[in-house]
C-alpha cells in the first residue's frame, strides 16, 4: 500500500428507504463521506445493499440517485477502485455498476490479499446455519427465468412491488435487532459468537488458519468479535443508524463512525 494510503470498508446504505425525500438526507451524508475519504483513499470496498431495491433493466434506470451515481463514477473516475459486493437486496444487479460506474464486482464470498493479510469479504446473507427460509427465496430469486418474469413487469409496477417486500425484510430485521439491543445481547460475546456469521466464520477459519480478518455487511449492527489472536471478525453495521465503516492502514483494521451533519 502506498503511504498515508488507507482501504475503506462501507456497506448497508439502503438508499431509497424508508422514503426518497428521507433517502437523499442520507444519500448527503454519504456522498460528503466519499468527498472526504478519497484524498486517501487507496481502494474502496462498498459491501452490498447500497439499495433498499434493485433491478437492472436494459433500457431504464431507477428514478433518483443521480447525484450519488454521479459522485460513485467521479470515484472510480479519478482512479480510485471501488469494489461492489452484491448483497441480498441489490442480487438483481448484472451489469449496469460495472459498465456504468466502474465498480469492480464481487458475487460470491472471497477471500482477498490486502498487503500481505488475507481478509475473507462476503455481504454475509444466506452464510452459516438456519435461515432456510430466506436460503430457498435467495434461490427463487437467483432464478433466470423469474429474473426475466420480474422484467416483463411494467418498471413501475415492478419496482413498486419489489419495494414493499424489501421494506419488510428491512423493517423486521431492524425490529429483531432493536429488541437484541434492548436485551443487551451485543454486549454478550459468547451469545454474537453463536450467531450465523460468526459461527459460519469459525467453521472456514478451521479450514484456513491463516485468514487475519473477516469483513461482513448485511448484519445492521457494528460488530467486532477476537475469533482468535491472529484473527479479528467485523460486521460494518449501516447507513440507516449507525453511518458506521472500517479503515485498514495496512496494518489493522478500525471500526469508525462518520458523523453526519443533519
Amino acid at each position: 500500500m502506498q503511504k498515508g494510503k488507507k482501504i475503506f470498508f462501507n456497506s448497508d446504505q439502503h438508499f431509497g428507504a424508508p422514503t426518497a425525500k428521507e433517502s437523499k438526507v442520507r444519500e448527503k451524508i454519504f456522498i460528503d463521506w466519499l468527498e472526504h475519504i478519497a484524498p486517501e483513499a487507496e481502494e474502496i470496498y462498498l459491501m452490498g445493499d447500497l439499495f433498499d431495491f434493485w433491478f437492472d433493466y436494459k433500457t431504464v434506470v431507477p428514478k433518483g440517485y443521480t447525484l450519488l451515481l454521479g459522485a460513485l463514477a467521479s470515484i472510480t473516475l479519478s482512479g480510485i477502485p471501488v469494489h461492489y459486493y452484491r448483497g441480498n437486496h441489490d442480487m438483481w444487479t448484472f451489469n449496469y455498476f460495472e459498465e456504468e460506474l466502474g465498480f469492480i464486482m464481487h458475487r460470491k464470498p472471497e477471500i482477498v490479499l490486502l498487503n500481505g493479510k488475507k481478509f475473507y469479504l462476503a455481504h454475509g446473507d444466506g452464510l452459516g446455519p438456519g435461515d432456510r427460509g430466506y436460503k430457498f427465496i435467495k434461490k427463487v430469486f437467483e432464478n433466470k427465468i423469474n429474473q426475466w418474469l420480474f422484467r416483463q413487469l411494467h418498471p413501475d409496477w415492478g419496482i413498486l412491488l419489489a419495494q414493499f417486500w424489501s421494506g419488510k425484510s428491512r423493517y423486521a430485521n431492524l425490529e429483531r435487532e432493536s429488541k437484541e439491543r434492548e436485551n443487551g445481547k451485543y454486549d454478550d460475546q459468547q451469545w454474537l459468537l453463536n450467531e450465523p456469521l460468526p459461527r459460519y466464520a469459525l467453521q472456514i477459519l478451521q479450514q484456513i488458519p491463516d485468514i487475519r480478518y473477516f469483513v461482513f455487511g448485511h448484519w445492521h449492527m457494528p460488530i467486532k468479535l477476537q475469533l482468535t489472536d491472529n484473527c479479528s471478525y467485523f460486521n460494518i453495521g449501516d447507513w440507516i443508524t449507525h453511518f458506521s465503516y472500517l479503515t485498514f492502514d495496512g496494518s489493522v483494521v478500525e471500526a469508525k463512525t462518520w458523523k453526519p451533519n443533519l
